[in-house]
């Protein structure tokens, strides 16, 4: 009795918001990290193995690379620094799982390269562009509206479950024994591998290598 008038006494004091509390505070981010101008200021958080990163990437020509490095990076390669100063990083740390978005500056003479935790599963989001992945253990869930996108996907059979299209395009992935052009091309295959597999192209050539 003693407990049960202490609690009503404690929410007639404080009211329904101070319980919700705790659970919002629980969805707060346990890291966040902003940088600009890289070739000044280098990206370079501490990320454990094992865990999901989702990816937003700016329109242009963009890296992803595993690494045997509990971190995540990120530089810029240009002949003028000057192009890299408007390129920006937010990290978002929550729980298991990372968010990565990269935007700003120009599109054109540069590369942006991103290094991660190389079983790091990984959802990458990319406008239009060039993208390569290579080095990535852990699943891969990519989709590029437009342009080349070519991921290194190692041996078919550490996959259980494999989707590939492109709607205008070539589809070329030699691992799983699949060659393709022309309209809405696409493959499925299922295994007994541990790891997923998704990717989608809008147009353009698509390479699983």
């Amino acid at each position: 009795m003693r407990l049960a008038t202490a609690l009503l006494t404690l929410l007639s004091l404080t009211g329904p918001a101070a319980l919700v509390a705790p659970a919002l505070a629980a969805d707060a981010p346990q890291t966040r990290v902003s940088v600009s101008d890289l070739n000044k200021h280098p990206f370079d958080v501490d990320f454990a193995p094992d865990q999901k990163i989702r990816i937003e990437l700016r329109s242009g020509d963009c890296r992803i690379v595993g690494n045997d490095t509990h971190k995540i990076s990120v530089r810029v390669d240009t002949k003028d620094p000057d192009k890299a100063r408007d390129v920006t990083v937010n990290f978002k740390h929550f729980g298991n799982h990372g968010d990565v978005r990269i935007y700003g500056g120009p599109r054109n003479d540069i590369q942006i390269t991103i290094e991660i935790p190389k079983d790091s599963g990984v959802v990458v989001r990319m406008p239009f562009g060039d993208l390569t992945m290579e080095g990535i253990s852990g699943d891969k869930d990519v989709e590029l509206h437009a342009g080349d996108l070519s991921i290194a996907v190692g041996a078919a059979a550490d996959y259980g479950h494999v989707d590939a299209s492109v709607i205008s395009g070539d589809l070329q992935a030699e691992p799983f024994g699949e060659s393709h052009s022309g309209l809405f091309r696409s493959f499925e295959k299922t295994g007994a591998g541990r790891y997923r597999l998704h990717v989608h192209l809008g147009a353009g050539d698509l390479t699983l290598r």
